[in-house]
């Protein structure tokens, strides 16, 4: 491949990286707040400080050794494709979710984002078939969709994470409430350390992956039933 062919590759790769951690993308993840409405409803987070610092916790020690390091295993597992690792990832996902809704999110999100492939040609026919006879899950569909792109695993990674970040300042900025400059502020906070947090779900093997975060599971128990809400989860 000459210099030209493999920027232009590396170049398409970018864009369909960008695209896929875009809160645009018509995937529903602006309509979740992941347990953070109601740690406002708690009064656990009702300043910038604490937003910034729930949400830095929850990306090391949940997003990091669970979402984060499925896509990390799943990536090559569609590249392969080993057919029995990817329903094996998939079932783990469904599996270690610890509420109802938190389930629902993952499997909402990740029809979508099936039925997004679908009008794309960024997924061949066969993969996303596989894919569908599973019950997907976001993190599985999305693995799939960005190891279409043959960008470097690392850099699929920051894209989820980017995204997921995203996501949250924006369900931060709704229901704190914070300003834009507070949210903007919290995203850098985020931006900062998502290169360690996927550092870490890269270092982790199939034994250390974990979706343990009984915080998280309480208040997305409360938040099921909670009076008034603006988010899904």
């Amino acid at each position: 491949m000459n210099t030209e062919a493999a920027q232009t590759r590396h170049d398409l790769g970018l864009i369909q990286l960008m695209w896929l951690a875009s809160p645009a993308l018509p995937i529903g993840g602006f309509s979740y707040s992941e347990c953070l409405e109601a740690a406002v409803d708690s009064a656990w987070v009702a300043t910038e400080t604490e937003a910034k610092q729930w949400l830095l916790d929850q990306l090391h020690l949940s997003l990091a050794r669970g979402d984060l390091a499925v896509v990390a295993q799943a990536l090559p597992a569609w590249q392969g494709p080993d057919l029995e690792r990817i329903a094996s990832l998939n079932a783990w996902v469904l599996q270690t979710r610890e509420s109802s809704e938190l389930r629902a999110q993952a499997e909402q999100m990740g029809r979508s984002l099936l039925e997004w492939l679908r009008n794309h040609t960024t997924a061949r026919p066969e993969q996303i078939d596989t894919l569908a006879q599973l019950q997907p899950t976001y993190p599985m569909a999305f693995a799939l969709a960005a190891s279409a792109t043959q960008a470097p695993l690392r850099d699929c990674l920051l894209a989820y994470a980017f995204g997921w970040a995203e996501n949250m300042v924006q369900a931060a900025i709704k229901s704190v409430p914070l300003g834009q400059s507070a949210g903007q502020r919290i995203l850098s906070a985020l931006a900062a350390e998502i290169p360690s947090a996927v550092d870490h779900a890269l270092a982790l093997d199939e034994h250390e992956r974990q979706a343990f975060s009984p915080m998280l599971a309480i208040l997305s128990a409360q938040h099921e039933v909670q009076y008034s809400r603006l988010f899904r989860s």
